[in-house]
């Protein structure tokens, strides 16, 4: 059993959902970054995704967008971001990892090099924001044979027709984008939500997560109720950001800041029955 999977079976015996922290790899600095990755697991988080800083990350808002920028200024790269996971492994060998990216980089990197690589540090699943489902075979022969999940991004535009195309090959969980838009801008209301995720169950036995627009802990707590997972991005970004001198650095205190809002984001989550 994967380590997703594990983490699945388990949070749904304590009858809840599961909080899906992001965090984007070197943001503002690669010691922040890592002390963030680390205290985690140990403030709530049941899975971690990890943005691999792009110069166009389409899909983000401008927060993240801010966040890609100062990651690739401090050094952040595809090599440098699987290192952080490596160096995560070290001290976590439980917690489930997943990449959050864009196609160009892991094409330049190499498709199979990237999912060898990957595989190698201890990283258990992938999300690539822009790749096609029409393209995904250039992705799937690989990570399958290294037992990487490809996670799919549903949206509210994907129609009962295409969902079991885009969901075919798909493994781990299934993220559903629940607004129509960029990140951080607007969240989805619970009254859509309860008549989005059904539509997805129909058509797959995999864990639903919920992100785009989750930002408090009582989102977070009604996306977890309504499916299996939620997952909060631009507000823990927002928090460090607001944190950051004038000239972008980070303070004493600001990774505990975070890790202080995903300790409250895990409460909300913790108080729901599934």
């Amino acid at each position: 059993m994967s380590r997703i999977a594990a983490r699945f079976a388990e949070v749904r015996a304590q009858k809840r959902g599961a909080l899906i922290p992001f965090l984007e790899a070197y943001d503002p600095d690669p010691m922040t970054s890592m002390a963030i990755l680390r205290g985690m697991p140990g403030a709530g988080a049941d899975l971690i995704e990890i943005g691999m800083p792009f110069t166009d990350p389409m899909a983000d808002g401008p927060t993240i967008q801010a966040a890609a920028k100062r990651g690739l200024k401090a050094g952040a790269t595809v090599a440098r971001t699987l290192a952080m996971v490596r160096d995560f492994r070290a001290g976590d060998n439980a917690t489930p990892v997943i990449l959050m990216g864009y196609l160009n980089p892991i094409l330049s990197y190499g498709c199979e090099k990237f999912c060898d690589d990957a595989a190698a540090v201890g990283v258990d699943g992938m999300i690539i924001v822009d790749l096609p489902t029409e393209e995904s075979d250039m992705m799937l022969p690989f990570t399958n044979a290294h037992g990487l999940d490809f996670i799919r991004l549903i949206a509210p535009t994907t129609d009962d027709a295409r969902l079991p195309h885009v969901l075919a090959g798909s493994s781990g969980f299934v993220y559903y984008v629940s607004i129509t838009g960029i990140t951080g801008t607007r969240s989805a209301t619970a009254e859509h939500l309860s008549a989005a995720i059904p539509r997805i169950r129909k058509v797959t036995d995999l864990p639903i997560a919920i992100g785009f627009g989750v930002r408090t802990p009582a989102q977070a707590a009604e996306a977890s109720k309504i499916a299996d997972a939620a997952v909060v991005a631009s507000a823990l970004i927002d928090t460090l950001a607001a944190d950051l001198d004038a000239e972008g650095r980070a303070n004493t205190g600001t990774a505990q800041k975070v890790l202080d809002q995903v300790r409250a984001l895990a409460s909300g989550v913790r108080g729901v029955a599934a």
